[in-house]
């Protein structure tokens, strides 16, 4: 009979290492074939789909992020954002507007601009203002809603950034948000190190000739990636659940009409809700055909923008809960703001 003992342990702790998020979502795909396989499947085809229209400007997004380490342009940037605070929020909000990226794909640079040092306040004007509009919104949005509105929705993405941006300067003046980040994401949280690289401080464009740098590029590119991927997942995952189970004609009955409070109405429905920015375009346009006001309109557009759930997720992974309660109550202030405003000019 042997002497070595059965023990439990080493079980036990290759459990313990499993990723939570990963057995998260395993269990779940699990539980959902098990209640309902077509539509399990669906979420999975879903999910897929959403994954690769998303990938380019993902992997755009955690190469920029990625190429700044390498470089050594991690410590220019955050030598930029540490100018005059007012000065930088204009400058944040502006750019966000104009950027590409979207609520999902900004958020590696989010991640490593926090983690570079560059203060919130710059950087919430960025993060507010990026999802609502960019340069193929607007000529999207351009068909289908005018050029009154597409003007309408980059003013907003503007303001937002403003708004957001110059809210938590002041907070961050009383004393609120000193450390927006995670414990440990900083470290490890969007890759295995998120803060400016350890490096000599010069800037080398052609990074791949040095290795050490090259190694830096590749390990922070898959380091964010591995980090957010497994939440885009689990959010893309929740998101056909919504789609499958609050369809369209739903959103329309609550908000096609000219009813006291469309605009608080449509604000607190598109917070929670995700609204792919180019899907949002012909489905406001058929709530206004309906009667909606364009005015409630663009206040679901704007708040569902910014607070999708594939970006929600994100946030909460990487930021302190006092930070991503902040971000949502901006983006409902800012939604209803916007609503308002954009009726008064109406009328």
């Amino acid at each position: 009979m042997s002497d070595i003992a059965y023990s439990p342990m080493p079980l036990v702790s290759r459990l313990r290492n499993i990723d939570k998020v990963w057995a998260t979502i395993l269990i779940g795909l699990a539980a959902g074939f098990a209640l309902n396989a077509t539509q399990a499947l669906s979420s999975v085809d879903f999910t897929v789909t959403a994954l690769i229209s998303i990938a380019p400007y993902f992997a755009l997004a955690v190469g920029i992020a990625a190429w700044t380490k390498a470089t050594g342009l991690d410590t220019s940037i955050a030598l930029v954002f540490s100018g005059d605070p007012v000065r930088m929020i204009f400058v944040a909000a502006i750019f966000g507007a104009l950027s590409p990226f979207c609520s999902c794909g900004v958020i590696p640079l989010i991640a490593s601009l926090l983690a570079m040092g560059v203060p919130l306040a710059p950087v919430m004007a960025f993060w507010l203002a990026s999802p609502i509009m960019d340069p193929e919104m607007f000529l999207l949005t351009l068909g289908p809603l005018g050029l009154e509105f597409a003007i309408a929705k980059t003013s907003a993405a503007i303001f937002f950034g403003l708004f957001g941006g110059f809210a938590t300067l002041i907070m961050q003046r009383a004393g609120w948000f000193s450390a927006p980040l995670k414990p440990g994401v900083s470290n490890t949280g969007c890759g295995n190190s998120c803060g400016p690289t350890k490096l000599e401080s010069n800037i080398v464009w052609k990074f791949w000739r040095e290795k050490p740098r090259r190694t830096i590029f590749f390990n922070e590119f898959w380091s964010v990636i591995k980090f957010l991927g497994k939440w885009m997942v689990i959010a893309f995952l929740l998101e056909s659940l919504m789609v499958a189970y609050i369809p369209a004609e739903t959103v329309a009955s609550l908000l096609g009409g000219e009813q006291n409070f469309a605009i608080p109405l449509a604000t607190v429905i598109g917070v929670p809700a995700y609204m792919n920015g180019f899907a949002a375009v012909p489905l406001i346009s058929g709530l206004i055909d309906l009667g909606m006001s364009p005015a409630a309109g663009l206040a679901f557009m704007t708040a569902g923008g910014v607070t999708s759930i594939p970006a929600a997720i994100a946030v909460i992974a990487l930021v302190k809960k006092p930070v991503f309660f902040w971000y949502l109550a901006l983006a409902l202030t800012g939604s209803m703001i916007v609503g308002y405003g954009y009726s008064l000019y109406l009328s």
